[in-house]
């Protein structure tokens, strides 16, 4: 037999290329019914979700001047897929979940694959229907069955050694660079949060942060870790404990020692949830207690995390299909 013909697809997040682009990537993003879901019928969610994402944008554009005017999670993802497709020799397309300008060429280029399977790399290492998920349903309503048909999915990594590997090497980086000792610092990872809702409701996310969560720690024995999750929308309660009271707290936790890296656990590409709410947020609460603060960047474009993802693709040992559809969901005009 022939040897299969591989395209691969990383997914990611998206996020705005410039300030113009930031009120079109909330409006997708914020009428995704993976993302808020509710029981209104879909046109008045989109109605009233495209006007908070109207006065959201113009709230945030502030922040995103503070990054340099944008995210840099799309050009990121676009240099990662080029240095992935160097090294498989292959075709690598990028998709980006919440940048719409960019879904149709992406739906054309893989229209125009002429290959036997297409490996689906998502970026968020913690599988969540809001996330992964909702890749998945995008997909399952763009592509043709013979095109689906193809596709196989590498649905999450938490306890993958290339991924905790590449967390840990990212962590000791800091530990040298800013000469730690273990056992007078404490690791606080941040993970995005998700409402309780969607746990209750069979989402496996915040089980998964808690297999990462555990495996990194069993890196680093005389280390103080701690677990929370952050960028709460709404007012629903969301999985706890919430970051921001976890930092105003943290005189309670942190026994004594004065040092802290916030490690963002479930980003892989640092944007606008690492560069600003955790930098201009959480970090100062920290500094004002006196502590030594510093934030341990996202993988991105780190060596080791190209090559670890190198091997995932590689290898067929996390590829699976099934339970990637949050079901049913009721579509109401």
């Amino acid at each position: 037999m022939f040897p299969k013909e591989t395209a691969y697809i990383i997914a990611n997040f998206g996020g705005p290329r410039n300030l113009t682009e930031i009120r079109p990537f909330l409006e997708t993003l914020l009428t995704d019914p993976d993302v808020i879901r509710t029981k209104w019928p879909k046109f008045m969610q989109e109605w009233l979700f495209k006007k908070i994402a109207k006065r959201r944008a113009k709230k945030i554009q502030k922040d995103y001047k503070k990054i340099g005017g944008k995210s840099p999670i799309f050009q990121d993802t676009e240099n990662l897929a080029y240095a992935l497709s160097e090294k498989l020799d292959k075709k690598v397309l990028t998709f980006h979940r919440y940048l719409p300008t960019t879904h149709q060429n992406f739906i054309d280029e893989v229209n125009q694959l002429k290959v036997d399977e297409i490996k689906i790399f998502p970026m968020f290492p913690q599988f969540s229907y809001a996330t992964t998920g909702s890749i998945a349903r995008f997909f399952s309503k763009h592509f043709e069955e013979q095109t689906l048909r193809k596709m196989r999915w590498i649905k999450s990594y938490p306890g993958s050694s290339h991924f905790i590997n590449s967390y840990q090497k990212k962590i000791e980086g800091l530990f040298l660079e800013k000469d730690l000792k273990q056992d007078e610092t404490m690791l606080l990872f941040s993970a995005h949060g998700v409402p309780e809702e969607f746990i209750t409701s069979g989402d496996i996310y915040e089980s998964e942060c808690q297999i990462s969560f555990q495996r990194i720690m069993q890196k680093f024995p005389y280390v103080l870790g701690k677990l929370s999750f952050q960028s709460k929308f709404g007012k629903g309660e969301w999985i706890k404990p919430y970051t921001e009271k976890v930092c105003h707290s943290i005189d309670d936790l942190s026994q004594g020692r004065k040092n802290i890296i916030i490690v963002p656990l479930s980003f892989t590409s640092d944007h606008i949830e690492t560069l600003y709410e955790i930098e201009y947020e959480y970090v100062p609460i920290l500094r004002n207690k006196g502590y030594q603060v510093y934030r341990c960047p996202a993988l991105n474009l780190d060596p080791n995390w190209i090559s670890s993802i190198y091997e995932l693709l590689k290898s067929d040992d996390l590829l699976t299909n099934p339970m990637l559809i949050r079901k049913p969901l009721k579509e109401k005009n």
